[in-house]
């Protein structure tokens, strides 16, 4: 007996855990989209406020939200304000992984070290963000620092976090094997352990990217002296001029932004790891060919330093 609609929808939906291709997640969320898209013409149809079911001063139509684009685009210098806060994320998320990854090795490897860093870190994750953009104006003044440095401070918990629980999550049998073998402390935590977690510390990263480019809306949302706007700061400006067509702009332009870097990122990701998200490897095969010179200097310096010890004596001397 063949199968009928229902019985195939049911199938295709309700099966736990049944793979979906991309050609399918893609056209599911196109659909999706689509859907949204409808909803929101349906609700703002009608030329008259008083004909629609959502009135204009709290949902404008697309036509009239998209129609402002071109505005958004040349009056208000929307590529410079998208560069200035991806600017911003950037340099702070990049200095919350400088200090983040190592310190959350060394409490995954180092039990002691994680619970001596553990109320910093149950601090910086659960601290109210909006305490903290005042407190950062105070302690680095007007400019770029402060909003650099609120980044800094509203991921660097969550990547010691992320990095000490991937590294505690190897299993043990790695760090017994390399000790059978001969392997160092350190060489166990070079190349086993970070090896071995380094796919989850980067796909966590990726999530916590994400979250701050959401995070430094609040930051700019404070504009001192002559600082350079953002995203932030525009949705301010438009709120009090009542401009509500940009303020949706900005928030469907902020997901887009946010998209487009996230699937920068998963390349990144499959490139550096494709024995687990799947990819050609051609950037880690170029890590490899660039970490190849420092590997032989090592050995080279290694070998010298071997050279220059004098041989121990062979023979006992006459007694």
């Amino acid at each position: 007996m063949n199968p009928t609609f229902l019985d195939r929808l049911r199938r295709d939906w309700l099966t736990l855990r049944k793979p979906v291709s991309r050609l399918q997640a893609l056209s599911l969320g196109m659909t999706f989209v689509l859907l949204c898209l409808a909803g929101w013409w349906f609700v703002t149809l009608g030329a008259e406020g008083e004909s629609r079911i959502v009135g204009p001063l709290t949902l404008p139509s697309p036509a009239e939200t998209f129609g402002k684009f071109s505005e958004l685009w040349n009056d208000f210098a929307l590529t410079r304000n998208v560069s200035v806060t991806l600017r911003r994320v950037s340099v702070g998320f990049a200095l919350a992984l400088a200090v983040g990854v190592p310190i959350g090795v060394m409490a995954g490897c180092f039990p002691r070290v994680h619970a001596f860093l553990s109320p910093l870190i149950m601090l910086g994750r659960n601290v109210p963000l909006a305490a903290v953009v005042p407190l950062m104006i105070f302690i680095f003044g007007a400019g770029e620092k402060n909003k650099v440095m609120f980044i800094f401070v509203a991921s660097v918990a969550f990547v010691i976090s992320d990095a000490a629980r991937a590294i505690m999550d190897v299993s043990a049998r790695y760090i017994d094997t390399a000790y059978t073998l001969g392997a160092s402390r350190w060489q166990t935590i070079s190349k086993v352990l970070v090896p071995l977690a380094a796919p989850t510390i980067f796909s966590a990263c990726r999530q916590m990217f994400g979250l701050a480019f959401g995070y430094i809306m609040l930051a700019e949302s404070i504009k001192i002296a002559d600082e350079v706007g953002g995203l932030g700061y525009q949705i301010q400006i438009f709120q009090r001029r009542g401009f509500r067509e940009h303020i949706y702009l900005i928030i469907l332009v902020i997901p887009m932004v946010a998209i487009v870097i996230d699937q920068v990122l998963a390349w990144i990701q499959r490139q550096l790891f494709p024995h687990v998200y799947g990819g050609d490897g051609i950037l880690r095969a170029l890590v490899r060919v660039t970490l190849i010179p420092w590997e032989n200097l090592k050995s080279l310096l290694f070998h010298r330093r071997l050279a220059s010890i004098p041989p121990a004596a062979t023979e006992e001397g006459p007694k």
